[in-house]
């Protein structure tokens, strides 16, 4: 893979300062090392983070083109970044590089009640856009569990999930049409804001999930669908992680289709009612949380609810609920949501390290997977807490360690390549929906094969011949 040439950091920085600078939006040009030290990172642990030169805030098209010349120019590497709520290092600085934001570019450009569409830059975050369509009674979908705090950009690079995605589908199946600016700062329009559209190559669904590596994303127009009917929400607990999972893998084998099926190991229901107080059952080894909306139509999503409710007692349930109360429902949701939160409050009470890993795989291989993990736990020690979004396979294992023990260190590593192992041993892949980043970079090339390797070669090499996009992450050893 071809890697940027080195340039020396106070020559990049001369070259910023008299070529770069002249050519930008005021104020988007930081050199100041503080400022730019805070922007070299994003939430994963273990991930190189040093070296940045400068940090460009675009505030419009022509600053990333401006940016993408520049260091087309000097083969200096540039680490595209949104909110940097990523947890795979995949927004991480990387020596003599140029980072550059957009998270300041954040406006909606257009809503298209007619066509239900929706026109945005790339720094909008997640939330403020589903607020946004809410009056226009429209409705975007993928919520993952950073809603609040990840923007569309970041969303579109890591083909981001969520909560909903078992029904409604990942970012990839919103997204219409992208405007990317490549590595020499030429701008190309990809896909159509048309429902259909097959002139030329999918090259808008080869961006979506490419992390910043091939060029970067400037405007996106999504598919919006109408607002979600409200939802039943059913609730059931388990002795263990291996009964709620079959109860998955029965429950959606026959048909349904939940708008919600999340699950949520003992650990986490403890460490949840530690950090909220939120009432639940933290003597369960497990809990699932259901939603239906039943595509609008009540009895449909009763009939969803009484499916659910059999195959869980069918399973060994130790209690199962429902409820129609909206306050309910936005009760247990938020509570679910708050997982990661409470993980790192326990983190940073009990030394520090957390290591998040996000396996997806087929969901009648869940019990199996969560069988193995037991094993690691017993062999490592660790304390590993797990929630998922359980109707879609897509597993989150954290592991808790203390990082100032180089032991402990060394075996939460460990753990966390074994489970990755193991995803991909029950036919699974390494990332549903975290991106690979940095941290996952090795574990890619043990995932595609010899073929996928090549075309991925191609791929880099045709679009970023200098390999100055984000260098030593995605394509790092392929």
């Amino acid at each position: 893979m071809t890697t940027p040439p080195t340039t020396d950091p106070a020559t990049t920085h001369d070259l910023v300062e008299r070529e770069l600078a002249p050519e930008l939006s005021e104020g988007a040009l930081a050199l100041d090392a503080d400022v730019v030290r805070s922007y070299s990172a994003d939430w994963a642990l273990f991930c190189p983070a040093d070296g940045a030169v400068a940090l460009v805030r675009a505030t419009c098209v022509e600053d990333v083109q401006a940016t993408l010349r520049f260091a087309s120019r000097h083969g200096v590497p540039v680490v595209p970044q949104g909110a940097r709520s990523g947890i795979s290092g995949g927004a991480n600085a990387v020596p003599g590089c140029l980072l550059l934001s957009v998270e300041r570019m954040n406006r909606i450009l257009d809503i298209d009640v007619g066509e239900r569409t929706v026109t945005v830059e790339p720094g909008i975050i997640n939330q403020e856009l589903k607020n946004a369509l809410v009056p226009h009674g429209l409705s975007y979908p993928p919520d993952p569990g950073s809603v609040a705090l990840s923007s569309i950009g970041g969303n579109v690079a890591t083909n981001a999930g969520g909560l909903c995605c078992v029904k409604y589908g990942v970012t990839r199946d919103y997204v219409r049409k992208l405007v990317v600016v490549l590595a020499d700062g030429t701008l190309a329009t990809l896909g159509t804001a048309t429902a259909k559209g097959v002139a030329g190559l999918d090259l808008r669904g080869l961006f979506v999930g490419s992390e910043g590596t091939l060029g970067v994303v400037v405007e996106i127009t999504l598919r919006l669908v109408p607002l979600l009917p409200p939802p039943l929400t059913a609730v059931a607990t388990f002795p263990d992680e291996r009964a709620a999972a079959a109860t998955v893998s029965q429950f959606m084998a026959g048909g349904a289709q939940p708008s919600m099926l999340e699950s949520l190991d003992r650990t986490t229901l403890r460490l949840l009612n530690e950090f909220g107080d939120f009432g639940l059952d933290d003597q369960a080894g497990a809990m699932l949380l259901m939603q239906s909306d039943g595509a609008g139509h009540a009895p449909a999503a009763l009939a969803e609810v009484e499916a659910f409710t059999a195959a869980a007692e069918a399973n060994g349930a130790l209690d199962v609920g429902f409820s129609d109360d909206a306050a309910d429902s936005d009760a247990l949701v938020a509570a679910r949501r708050m997982a990661q939160p409470a993980y790192e409050r326990h983190a940073q009470a009990h030394g520090g390290g957390q290591l998040l890993d996000d396996v997806c795989l087929p969901r009648t291989r869940m019990p199996e997977f969560y069988d193995e993990l037991d094993r690691i736990r017993a062999a490592s020690g660790l304390t590993i807490a797990v929630v998922a979004h359980a109707g879609d396979g897509n597993i989150h294992p954290s592991v808790f360690f203390d990082a100032s023990d180089q032991a402990a260190v060394d075996c939460a590593e460990a753990a966390f390549d074994e489970i990755m192992q193991l995803g991909l041993g029950l036919g699974g892949t390494i990332t549903g929906e975290h991106g690979v980043g940095y941290l996952k970079r090795h574990w890619l090339t043990k995932e595609l094969d010899d073929g996928a390797k090549a075309l991925h070669r191609a791929v880099k090499g045709a679009l970023d011949p200098q390999g100055i996009l984000n260098p030593g992450k995605m394509f790092d050893g392929l």
